[in-house]
């Protein structure tokens, strides 16, 4: 687990425009802040994705994720209830931006387990961005050196740590069809 004044530096660079690497469950991760539309098109360059894709947001509390959706009583129950790490499709606020949703009407998220995600989303107060860190060719970095060889300098603070115990990466579930988009 990084220390706390690594945690302050992360959240830093965060709150700075920066882009940021670190573990979560199953792999490493690239992260930024959502509302930063400059970093968040540095991590779709440095992955090579489409904008319109859209991109994961993922916080320690649901509250942190509240203001980029619209979840009903039942929708919040359903994603505290679960007991393994998955992202959930739905539906998003007016105020989520393009470049988190991409062309979709819904937005996906995840509440974490993983410490060092959670150390970050309570530190920062709010949810980040999370991808994984690699271009979209290439597999998944699940050791932190793959991330020096894929970014090399481009990535403005690392974080080192231990992946969770998940081997792939978390399900994908559409929170009202109960319709998986990536098991």
């Amino acid at each position: 687990m990084p220390s706390p004044f690594q945690i302050r530096q992360a959240t830093r660079t965060l709150l700075q425009g920066g882009v940021i690497s670190y573990p979560t469950e199953s792999v490493f991760g690239l992260g930024c802040d959502p509302l930063s539309i400059t970093s968040v098109y540095k991590i779709l360059n440095l992955k090579q994705r489409p904008v319109d894709k859209g991109l994961i947001l993922i916080a320690s509390k649901l509250c942190q994720l509240e203001p980029y959706t619209r979840l009903t009583p039942a929708d919040k129950e359903k994603i505290l209830r679960q007991k393994t790490p998955t992202t959930w499709l739905v539906k998003k606020s007016e105020f989520t931006p393009e470049w988190i949703s991409g062309k979709h009407p819904k937005v996906a998220i995840r509440l974490s387990s993983h410490p060092t995600v959670k150390a970050l989303c309570d530190e920062l107060g709010g949810a980040i961005v999370s991808t994984s860190a690699n271009p979209s060719s290439l597999p998944a970095a699940r050791i932190a050196l793959d991330i020096q060889i894929y970014f090399s300098d481009d990535i403005d603070y690392c974080l080192n740590g231990e992946l969770g115990e998940i081997k792939n990466a978390t399900p994908i579930i559409d929170i009202e069809s109960g319709k998986f988009t990536r098991a």
